[in-house]
C-alpha cells in the first residue's frame, strides 16, 4: 500500500465540475493499492500518515504531524502509484490490485481515517477526478508499507 502525500495550504477534488471534497491547511494524500495488501497494511499506513512530522513547529523544523496542527485529510484514490516503470515507455500495472479490492481498501482506509482524524475528505474511487492543490514548501512524501 502506497501513499504519496504532500502538504498543502489547500486542496480540492471535483467530479464532472462539483467540488466533492476539499481542504484548507493539510495534507492530500493520493492512495495506491497493489496486489497482497490487507486491513492491516491500511491501518498501518494511516496511522503512519497522521502521525508524520511535516508541518514546521516554532523553530521552522519539520516536528508537527497532521493531527498535532489538527489539519484537513483530502483522500485520493490512485491507482497508478502502483505502476510498474522500470521497464519501457509505458507503465505497467501488473502490481495493482483489481478494482473491486482496490475500492475495497480505498473503502476502508477511508472510513478509519474518519474515526481516527475530525477533517477527512475524499475524492470518488474511480471517477474520472480534477485535483487542485497548492503545495506548502513545496513537501512531498512517498510512504509506504
Amino acid at each position: 500500500m502506497l501513499a504519496l502525500i504532500q502538504r498543502v495550504s489547500e486542496a480540492s477534488v471535483r467530479v464532472n465540475g462539483e467540488i466533492i471534497g476539499e481542504i484548507g491547511h493539510g495534507l492530500l494524500l493520493f492512495l495506491g493499492v497493489q496486489k497482497g495488501d490487507c486491513p492491516e497494511k491500511a491501518n498501518k499506513l494511516l496511522k503512519k500518515a497522521l502521525a508524520y512530522r511535516v508541518f514546521s513547529d516554532q523553530d521552522d523544523k519539520m516536528n508537527l504531524s497532521l493531527q498535532q496542527v489538527n489539519g484537513g485529510l483530502l483522500i485520493v484514490s490512485q491507482f497508478t502509484l502502483a505502476a510498474d516503470t522500470k521497464k519501457g515507455l509505458r507503465p505497467g500495472f501488473s502490481s495493482a490490485a483489481t478494482p473491486s479490492d482496490g475500492e475495497h481498501l480505498y473503502n476502508y482506509f477511508v472510513q478509519q481515517a474518519k474515526l481516527s482524524h475530525p477533517n477527512v475528505e475524499t475524492g470518488s474511487f474511480g471517477a474520472d477526478m480534477k485535483v487542485s492543490l497548492l503545495n506548502d514548501g513545496p513537501v512531498t512524501f512517498m510512504l509506504n508499507v
